[in-house]
């Protein structure tokens, strides 16, 4: 059964919608189209790539046994999958990876690699974290190896271990993985200034290589402007956006990005307008976040409406893991409050990373259980992360048990660290810090 054949059965309503995103990006795409661009060549690479995709296809049709074309094959699979949102891609990447491993075991790294990624694409970080350790363990030495485990790490919780790996890294020159790694290390572990310096150089790297494809190139930018959006550094995030765009200017994450930029400049139309540019290439439902949440603040509750409901059907369809974004925005909008709870519990099985706690906390006080989701929570907070949207549900809870001082000093955090990480929330933190303030004083009084 294909994606769309397992999605049309959660939700027909979704499908329509996707058709009529694509109709509407499409007129939006012929108003500001530009001759120049250059997104062609992305196009030729993607062109090529498939065409190769085909090959390996065919010769693994006429040679079963052939590990090494197998392992090509996956490679190739995983490529497309991660470029373009495709769970059949990363599906078919992690079955053809392990019929290459069951080929020929040894000497396979380049298959065991896609297995790793693509069991991390799917949230499975505890098989991930063995099949890391087995290629660390055949080449101490390759520091890539062991910056790839130290991110698996990073998703179990384990930030000791973590840090262990990563600090092994540190010497690295020129390896643009390695440094992002490492950045995404810095960030979570509430290093906010090492996290900009090392995905700087990690962006630097990248485009300092020969070679490097255009969807690689574009995803660096990607990642830069992320960090960015997320530490309210919203001109860096413009520059960056606008770096990748001029690259890969179809490239669906840069324009959910550029979508989720407009929103917390409050540009409510521009940020529809790009979300559903982004939405006609991959139908993400992080993007369906946004294009839902744009709607809502131009008034137009129908449209956020269906949005909302494209986005519900899609986080419970199988062949998707549970995602932050997805999992925050539905307990946001109250909808689906104790599948989400029960996913984010299961989700705690496989890691504790700081925003599994965070989720599964943010479930329980949604779920009116304040006291399990303050002890949650201090899970959550507890690796340092400078993040506005954990130290807004961070004082909330602590509001919701009675603990004002601790609420006012985790909003006023929120509020410093990025004051637009939300289009509603930082106007509820000055709420809410307001109603605190009043109360004191009236106590005083």
């Amino acid at each position: 059964m294909t994606l769309v054949t397992r999605f049309t059965a959660v939700a027909v309503a979704a499908v329509a919608l996707a058709a009529a995103v694509a109709a509407r990006a499409h007129r939006h795409h012929a108003r500001r189209a530009d001759p120049a661009r250059p997104a062609q060549a992305a196009r030729e690479e993607h062109r090529v790539r498939d065409l190769d995709i085909a090959f390996f296809e065919a010769r693994a049709a006429r040679d079963p046994y052939g590990a090494a074309d197998a392992a090509r094959l996956s490679a190739l699979l995983l490529a497309r999958g991660r470029a373009t949102g495709s769970p059949a891609d990363l599906s078919r990447a992690e079955a053809v990876a392990r019929r290459s491993l069951d080929l020929r075991g040894a000497r396979n790294d380049a298959a065991r690699l896609v297995l790793v990624n693509a069991l991390m694409g799917r949230h499975a970080f505890l098989e991930a974290r063995r099949e890391a350790e087995r290629l660390v363990a055949q080449d101490p030495a390759e520091l890539g190896r062991r910056a790839l485990l130290g991110e698996i790490l990073l998703e179990l919780g384990d930030h000791d271990a973590a840090g262990a790996e990563f600090r092994r890294t540190l010497g690295v020159r020129g390896n643009p993985t390695v440094a992002a790694r490492v950045s995404r290390w810095y960030d979570v572990t509430g290093r906010t200034a090492l996290a900009h310096h090392w995905m700087l150089r990690a962006r630097d790297a990248a485009l300092a290589l020969h070679a490097v494809p255009v969807e690689q190139v574009a995803w660096f930018h990607w990642r830069v402007a992320d960090l960015a959006l997320r530490h309210g550094h919203l001109g860096e995030a413009a520059d960056a956006l606008a770096a990748g765009l001029a690259v890969a200017p179809d490239d669906h994450r840069l324009h959910a990005a550029l979508a989720r930029l407009h929103l917390a400049r409050g540009r409510a139309r521009e940020a529809a307008a790009e979300g559903e540019r982004a939405l006609a290439t991959a139908l993400d439902p992080a993007t369906l976040a946004i294009v839902s949440d744009a709607y809502a603040l131009q008034g137009n509750a129908a449209e956020a409406a269906r949005y909302a409901a494209a986005l519900e059907a899609m986080a419970f369809a199988d062949s998707l893991p549970p995602h932050r974004a997805w999992s925050l925005f539905l307990l946001d909008h109250g909808r689906r409050v104790p599948e989400v709870l029960a996913r984010a519990r299961a989700d705690l099985r496989q890691r504790h990373d700081v925003h599994a706690w965070d989720v599964y906390a943010w479930a329980l006080f949604r779920a009116g259980r304040a006291a399990e989701a303050d002890a949650a929570m201090a899970k959550a907070l507890a690796a340092g992360t400078e993040d506005a949207q954990l130290a807004y549900h961070a004082g909330v809870i602590a509001e919701a048990v009675g603990d004002t001082e601790r609420a006012s000093a985790w909003l006023l955090h929120a509020l410093e660290w990025n004051d637009r990480w939300d289009p509603f929330q930082p106007a509820d933190a000055r709420a809410r810090l307001g109603r605190i303030g009043r109360a004191r004083q009236a106590g005083d009084a």
